[in-house]
């Protein structure tokens, strides 16, 4: 990942680091707007969206820790620990 000021980023950045950068909206820490253009481009079927469960672990990690993950690697660890997306007839 670039960096285009004086504030390192890294997977232990807090929320304001990641703001003061100008990625809080932006993939890979917040997916909406990516959606938002795959919507807008009828591709939404192509479009991973991380399931409400990552949101959630998310905010737990940032109470805790202070720490601001991307989704992706809050969605990695998850399914590392045995997490699993099911979808459909039989989910819960």
């Amino acid at each position: 990942m670039k960096c285009t000021n004086a504030i390192k980023l890294n997977v232990c950045s807090t929320k304001e680091q990641v703001n003061a950068l100008g990625l809080l909206d932006v993939l890979p820490y917040s997916a909406a707007a990516y959606v938002y253009k795959a919507i807008y481009k009828d591709k939404a079927d192509t479009v991973h969206i991380p399931h409400s469960d990552v949101y959630f672990v998310r905010a737990a990690l940032e109470k805790h820790t202070g720490f601001y993950f991307p989704l992706d690697r809050v969605e990695a660890a998850m399914k590392a620990e045995g997490w699993r997306d099911r979808k459909g007839k039989g989910r819960y």
